[in-house]
């Protein structure tokens, strides 16, 4: 059994295929799942706007489409279509992010390995960027897991990443909604944070999310996101989960780590574990405005969310693909170039 096991692994590496399987009448599944952040009143959504959202969260996913295609890793993937959701004005992460009180950027990502638990997160930091990169390196090249504000930006530059000034981050829009909040016309938002998840066909699990956090929000004020296990989390026994919502509740609760639990120890289905969590011990609490995407270890997704919209795409490697915005409407795709 060894020995076929080893001599179908050299005959398919010989052949410059990426991907290899025990079982060859079985081909390796991949997944994907993208959100950019839930809350808000969905009829301010208009169909322009709705058209912009669904246009640039099927541009993240095409990324990352191909990038399992190809045999890449699921860690690689999550990276670089958060990159390109930070480099998008429309989303709460990286350009576009929204501002503290004082009106300055400050910033959160994480990054999480299924295959071996290892993760990395940085916060408060104010000139990187792209904080998933930030956040990749903490975890590939250091012995810790989170570094926050100026140490976070000292090592960045150590590593030779991207710097920029604050107001890189800036927009119109971001810098009115902070002037609406301090005029008592728009409460205070959490809205847009960005996240990724993947089943690469290895069998590897990754998770990553990057935000501006809470518009508004006290200076120095971090939420669940880089919190490792509450806004982000990985394990190839279970999930990959990504959340988005009202930090301090994510944080108090332990959402993605709990969702893990629930299917480790009591056996749940993906979608089962997130259910409870989201509307069984979330909604008790008033933490409504929040959703969760996640994907398990056989490649099934589940993208929830206790508001009226979230900014979601996903695909498999069945050739199933699609994007929604408002709770109940979503685009379903089915593409003939996966193999």
């Amino acid at each position: 059994m060894k020995f076929r096991f080893f001599a179908t692994l050299i005959l398919t590496l010989a052949c410059g295929q990426l991907t290899y399987s025990q079982n060859n009448n079985q081909p390796q599944k991949w997944s994907i799942v993208i959100h950019g952040g839930a809350g808000g009143a969905p009829k301010s959504m208009t169909p322009e706007r709705k058209a912009q959202y669904e246009k640039h969260l099927l541009e993240a996913l095409e990324i990352g489409r191909k990038m399992l295609q190809e045999g890449r890793a699921s860690l690689d993937v999550v990276q670089k279509v958060v990159n390109y959701m930070e480099d998008c004005p429309l989303f709460n992460a990286g350009k576009g992010a929204v501002m503290n009180i004082d009106g300055i950027h400050e910033l959160d990502a994480a990054i999480m390995d299924g295959s071996n638990l290892k993760a990395g997160a940085v916060a408060g930091v104010r000139d990187i960027r792209n904080p998933i990169n930030a956040a990749r390196l903490v975890m590939d090249s250091t012995a810790h897991v989170l570094l926050i504000g100026e140490g976070a930006s000292a090592f960045a530059k150590e590593k030779k990443l991207e710097i920029v000034d604050n107001s890189y981050f800036s927009t119109d829009s971001r810098a009115q909604q902070l002037k609406n909040i301090k005029n008592g016309e728009e409460a205070k938002d959490p809205r847009g944070t960005v996240g990724c998840v993947a089943l690469d066909v290895y069998g590897n699990l990754a998770a990553a999310t990057s935000t501006g956090g809470m518009s508004g929000k006290k200076w120095g004020r971090v939420g669940d996101v880089p919190v490792i296990g509450a806004g982000t989390y990985a394990n190839n026994s279970t999930a990959a989960v990504s959340c988005t919502g009202h930090g301090e509740y994510w944080i108090r609760r332990v959402v993605a780590y709990d969702i893990s639990a629930l299917m480790e120890y009591k056996g749940y289905s993906l979608e089962k574990a997130a259910s409870t969590v989201l509307f069984d011990k979330i909604d008790p609490m008033g933490g409504s405005g929040g959703g969760i995407i996640a994907v398990d270890q056989n490649g099934n997704i589940t993208m929830q969310f206790n508001t009226g919209l979230m900014h979601r795409a996903w695909a498999k490697s069945t050739g199933e693909y699609g994007v929604g915005v408002l709770k109940g409407e979503e685009k379903q795709f089915k593409s003939n170039s996966n193999k």
